[in-house]
């Protein structure tokens, strides 16, 4: 999993350098909230702490109505389990690693904000932090495939520089840590708002 990481990250610089010419690119960064719902399966109940983060994203625009877009956030939470045999919990570290492609709408020239749509694919990692007061023993690093689906606006500032509002929608399988006597194996919904900075080179 880190060399995945790894390779994003080197795609990632590699497409800065080659594009910061054209005047296509931009690199967001954002504060995030990570609200997460309640799930139930196997006769088991999972529940995540709310908590906040950070995304940091970049778009290569190919024309004024379409994007590319990868991203890579972090928070950290803790997972509640509610179980017949009792009550556990998982505080883990959740790195949050996506591309996909970004639809800008149009709106009169007037309008001073910039609306768009995004889809997005990719990765969860859910890395307990072995926290003795908050953790379960055996409990391990597991990762989940991920949809994204969301939409926002800038709000230009001065040339080259905008504020970005935006919510994001993950829908992935609630994690267990590979303690399956104590998940739900269910679905589950992150909505995850953020607001932060970009910067048009």
């Amino acid at each position: 999993m880190r060399r995945i990481f790894v390779m994003i990250a080197a795609v990632f610089i590699l497409a800065v350098g080659a594009v910061a010419q054209e005047g296509r690119s931009e690199i967001s960064l954002q504060g995030t909230g990570f609200f997460t719902k309640d799930s139930s399966g196997q006769g088991n109940t999972q529940r995540a702490t709310a908590t906040g983060g950070f995304l940091v994203g970049y778009r290569y625009h190919f024309n004024r109505w379409l994007a590319a877009e990868a991203a890579y956030g972090y928070n950290r939470n803790s997972q509640h389990f509610f179980a017949p045999g009792g009550f556990s919990r998982v505080q883990a570290n959740a790195h949050q690693a996506t591309g996909g492609f970004v639809v800008n709408l149009p709106v009169p020239a007037r309008f001073r904000f910039s609306p768009y749509v995004l889809a997005a694919g990719g990765a969860l990692v859910f890395d307990p932090t072995e926290n003795a007061f908050d953790s379960i023993a055996g409990a391990q690093k597991q990762a989940a495939g991920v949809f994204v689906y969301g939409g926002g606006a800038d709000f230009p500032v001065v040339k080259h520089i905008s504020l970005r509002a935006e919510y994001r929608g993950l829908v992935y399988n609630a994690p267990d840590f590979g303690l399956r006597s104590v998940g739900s194996d269910a679905t589950t919904h992150t909505a995850q708002p953020s607001a932060g900075i970009v910067f048009r080179f």
